[in-house]
């Protein structure tokens, strides 16, 4: 899990330790992310939507991709597929992904990149990982997560944003225990590149064993932490949690996440998402690879789609080629 570091983290700008005036958010329940296939059968791990967590607004699925060895010619991806009404960002953390669109466009991230794709009115893509992690095999680690778009913006134009590893916005907490990448959103006074039509918060920690994050979170936000690897506990009652589990916060100023003093894992720290926005509030129809607001919105997209609408799959990636031609 290599993503983005620094020699030295005390050279960084530091979070503000939240006030003691300010409410620590209480922790109101610990979901366990079920495990599942997705695209061409490849496994991922999902706390939401789930039957512990149907909702998480603004929000509509979060995936962790792995970490998986993969044998050579064993990795897979999601070949073409249609989008609307929403955004998916990719952050990868190992491997390399490979994407292109009905638009012609299209693009490569590795370790600590982000790819923001807001569907909006209809985009055909996929997603692969690199011709030489099939070929090779390696290791293959990421993170996708579903932003929903207010009614008003669910037609928007598609666009793409790619986020390299050095454009995050990269802090360490006032103690300089933990190092934080803010993808998007602002935290503690700190804006992360990534533009958003959803007010969002989204980033990754890393935690010293036995370190502590506190830190300010926008009020008016939801707020979540999930586990990527190691342990330790969340919200000032110390709430445990491990690899796997997403923390739910409820309302207040500011969160805290602990790490356990052990941490068995590839970088020997504890590898956490921290991320909420504002709640959207809107009714949510979901159909596969479509999210409106009605079931009418639903058809009219599965009818676009149909007719070749949302765009059509580019001629060269018509007829696939044997890897390694």
């Amino acid at each position: 899990m290599p993503a983005i570091t620094v020699d030295n983290i005390l050279v960084l700008p530091r979070l503000p330790r939240p006030d003691r005036t300010e409410r620590q958010r209480p922790v109101v329940g610990v979901v366990t992310a079920t495990t599942q296939r997705e695209g061409a059968g490849f496994e991922v791990h999902r706390p939401f939507p789930s039957l512990e967590l149907r909702s998480a607004d603004p929000f509509i699925l979060l995936d962790q991709m792995g970490p998986v060895a993969y044998e050579p010619y064993a990795a897979k991806g999601a070949p073409w597929h249609p989008h609307r009404g929403f955004e998916t960002v990719t952050y990868m953390l190992d491997g390399t992904m490979v994407h292109h669109d009905s638009n012609g466009g299209g693009g490569t991230i590795s370790e600590g990149d982000t790819q923001w794709m807001t569907a909006g009115s209809g985009i055909l893509h996929d997603e692969l990982p690199a011709e030489e992690l099939v070929i090779s095999g390696g290791l293959f680690h990421g993170i996708q997560l579903w932003v929903n778009l207010p009614r008003e913006k669910k037609m928007a134009p598609p666009r793409y944003q790619d986020l390299r590893s050095s454009e995050l916005t990269l802090v360490s907490s006032h103690d300089g225990g933990a190092l934080v990448r803010i993808i998007a959103g602002e935290l503690g006074g700190f804006t992360g590149p990534g533009s958003t039509y959803t007010p969002i918060a989204y980033a990754h920690a890393s935690i010293s064993p036995g370190g502590r994050l506190e830190m300010p979170w926008p009020q008016g936000f939801s707020a979540m932490v999930y586990v990527l690897s190691g342990s330790g506990t969340v919200g000032a009652e110390g709430r445990p949690v491990h690899a796997g589990q997403l923390a739910v916060f409820g309302h207040g100023e500011a969160i805290t996440v602990t790490a356990d003093e052990h941490q068995d894992t590839p970088t020997g720290e504890f590898e956490v998402l921290l991320l909420g926005g504002r709640p959207i509030r809107e009714p949510v129809v979901q159909y596969g690879p479509f999210v409106m607001n009605s079931r009418h919105e639903i058809i009219e997209a599965i009818e676009d789609f149909e007719a070749g609408r949302m765009g059509r799959v580019p001629a060269e990636h018509l007829t696939g080629k044997r890897l390694g031609e």
